[in-house]
């Protein structure tokens, strides 16, 4: 029996990913069919509209932290252009080979660019960020990494910071099990899926980590399909 109690430690594969970038890329497609089937996007496209929507500015920069090869990044620019919000998009994450897809892949966005770097010990303060994003990346730290990684987030954005992660649930966990039969291919995507899932979290979990947090207010959402949204609005 997986016991659901307490956030695992144990380390995802893709953490520590070793593969060629074909490897990867298998990978990566099968996480996003995942999202896309289970609606995971759209939570944050939705979120991030309704916050840059409180603005009065012509154009918008928003940061996503572990973007990965982009795919969110591409959806909210799409998302722009339809109606007709000037954006400029900054990708982050420590994995080279996904940047190097990520960069491939966005050719045709001129307002995405993408950077390796840490954010915490990288000045953003020129790069006038108001809204910071993350999706489906905060279960991969520690609970102290999250608060020092959030209270950084909060310290860029200039409007808020939208985070989509996971719930950690034993129907969740089943659920997964059932889904990853049917659409996923990848050994490593079907182990990971499970232990993110395990690495996720309860509601209280988020509301003790919120209140570690300072200069901001906090609004904690359950979505379908287990996930949670976490949207701080700078004070």
């Amino acid at each position: 029996m997986v016991d659901f109690t307490h956030r695992s430690s144990e380390v995802e594969i893709m953490d520590t990913f070793s593969g060629n970038i074909s490897e990867l890329e298998t990978i990566l497609q099968d996480i996003n069919r995942v999202n896309k089937l289970l609606g995971g996007y759209s939570i944050t496209l939705r979120a991030v509209f309704e916050m840059i929507r409180l603005g009065c500015k012509e154009s918008y920069t928003i940061l996503d932290v572990g973007c990965a090869e982009g795919t969110m990044l591409r959806k909210l620019a799409d998302e722009a252009r339809k109606h007709n919000i000037k954006v400029k998009l900054i990708g982050v994450d420590f994995n080279e080979q996904a940047l190097q897809l990520a960069q491939q892949y966005s050719s045709n966005y001129p307002e995405i660019s993408y950077v390796n770097t840490d954010i915490l010990k990288t000045d953003f303060s020129n790069s006038d960020i108001d809204v910071v994003m993350s999706t489906l990346t905060l279960h991969h730290f520690t609970d102290n990494g999250i608060i020092k990684f959030v209270n950084r987030f909060v310290e860029i954005a200039k409007l808020g910071v939208v985070i989509n992660d996971l719930e950690r649930s034993p129907v969740a966990y089943s659920l997964f099990k059932a889904f990853s039969f049917f659409f996923i291919k990848t050994d490593i995507a079907k182990k990971d899926g499970l232990l993110s899932i395990r690495r996720a979290f309860k509601e209280e979990e988020l509301k003790h980590f919120a209140s570690r947090v300072t200069n901001a207010s906090h609004k904690i959402k359950w979505k379908w399909a287990f996930r949670y949204v976490w949207i701080l609005k700078k004070k």
